[in-house]
């Protein structure tokens, strides 16, 4: 109970740090495309009087839900607007005027994961863009052996893997590139 209480007064220190008059971080960049469907969302798929059609579907891994007469249809890197409107655009060829629904049930797309040393390492949902500190956090905090200034970002960015170097006692001084402050879905932090 002491560590969490101890985590909490650092997570609110951290955050006047980098909110108060000193040197303010750069606020991240702004997603002007908003929400797009991901690798394991969980969708509603909504045909206005068609119950065969309409049906609640995982995003498979390779971005794309199975639906009757469509067969396979990528979902994933659309907004659930643009997936509505591919659905209705297919299913008109064989329902007349069709009225499709797209509703996002489950977000599931939005993982990093937080491995080494801390105290849970794992996969974590997200339901927003998060930093490094909240990541430490959702991982119980630092194990006692924990190299905070050794800290590693790894994301794929098409077939590489980058390594963006990360200090924690940097982030908590407010002196950190927002690249390796924020973290992207599908990032690992590496905690050696």
């Amino acid at each position: 109970m002491m560590t969490t209480a101890r985590w909490a007064g650092a997570a609110v220190a951290v955050a006047a740090l980098m909110l108060g008059p000193g040197r303010p971080l750069a606020a991240p960049p702004v997603l002007t495309s908003g929400y797009t469907i991901g690798p394991g969302d969980l969708l509603d798929v909504t045909v206005w009087n068609n119950a065969g059609i309409s049906r609640t579907v995982p995003v498979r891994p390779d971005g794309k839900i199975s639906l009757p007469l469509l067969d396979d249809v990528q979902a994933a890197g659309l907004t659930p607007k643009q997936f509505k409107d591919d659905l209705t655009r297919r299913l008109a060829k064989y329902i007349s005027s069709p009225e499709v629904s797209v509703i996002v049930r489950e977000i599931h797309s939005l993982q990093v994961a937080v491995i080494g040393e801390v105290n849970k390492p794992g996969r974590y949902d997200l339901k927003s863009r998060a930093s490094i500190l909240e990541a430490i956090a959702l991982a119980g905090g630092f194990s006692p052996y924990a190299a905070r200034s050794k800290m590693v970002i790894l994301r794929v960015e098409g077939s590489t893997i980058k390594r963006i170097p990360c200090n924690y006692n940097k982030v908590v001084a407010a002196e950190v590139d927002p690249e390796s402050f924020f973290l992207q879905p599908g990032d690992t932090l590496l905690v050696p």
